[in-house]
């Protein structure tokens, strides 16, 4: 179930102590940010969690049930070829609606971890629709929140998701967004967004033109999400 922003309620003032929870692998202190790498690749990859990396399971909190979408580890891995940080920023509004808690969040983001590797930074928003805060996609506050842990500029940074609001949430904080559309991704979404994509893998080799070889045979083509219909709600889902 797709947590999508609701009409008017992006912005307003935010409540006290809507900041977004963030895990992050250790970095040595020395080391540097990776500016203008060669070929133009980006600094930062950052990925929406629910239908984009693993597969939408409504407001989930059980690691068991966690399932990557087509192409997602090859995409991740050959992203981790190039030397390109990788990291995810989701929207988690079950927890502030009480239907998750944090350590539900943990679990699954640990399985997500396993399943991929450990990415280098989550920047994850537990507050509703109703919180006024700014992390919540699409305002640019998780992207910028993962960029600073990063030490990435926003404006070298690509964000990939499958919904309008994570390219609208890349935009905002002036990085680059592609959407990569599944079966519940909304026609005016893809009609609005600058750069689309037929899978994760493919999303990769547009942002990594001189790496583009990467991925190159670990998928023989282009996947589409498995087209199962996810219920919408009519105020946004995760």
């Amino acid at each position: 179930m797709r947590d999508r922003p609701v009409a008017g309620t992006s912005a307003g003032k935010a409540a006290p102590g809507a900041v977004p929870w963030l895990w992050d692998r250790p970095r040595k202190a020395s080391t540097p940010r990776r500016p203008g790498r060669s070929g133009g690749l980006p600094e930062a990859v950052l990925f929406d969690r629910d239908g984009t990396l693993v597969a939408d399971v409504p407001y989930n909190g059980d690691p068991a049930r966690v399932a990557p979408m087509p192409t997602a580890p090859a995409a991740v891995a050959a992203l981790r070829r190039l030397g390109v940080p990788v990291g995810v920023v989701s929207n988690q509004s079950g927890v502030a609606r009480g239907l998750l808690t944090r350590e539900q969040v943990a679990a699954v983001r640990r399985r997500v971890d396993e399943l991929f590797g450990p990415f280098d930074v989550w920047a994850v928003c537990p507050h509703g629709p109703e919180d006024g805060c700014g992390c919540r996609k699409p305002a640019p506050g998780l992207v910028l929140a993962a960029c600073e842990r990063l030490g990435a500029a926003p404006e070298r940074t690509v964000v990939v998701g499958d919904i309008g609001s994570d390219v609208r949430a890349a935009s905002a904080a002036g990085a680059r967004g592609v959407l990569v559309p599944t079966p519940v991704t909304r026609p005016e979404e893809v009609a609005a967004a600058r750069e689309t994509a037929g899978d994760l893998l493919a999303a990769v080799r547009l942002v990594c033109p001189t790496g583009s070889e990467a991925g190159r045979g670990t998928h023989p083509g282009p996947t589409r999400a498995p087209a199962r219909q996810r219920p919408r709600a009519t105020g946004g889902a995760r």
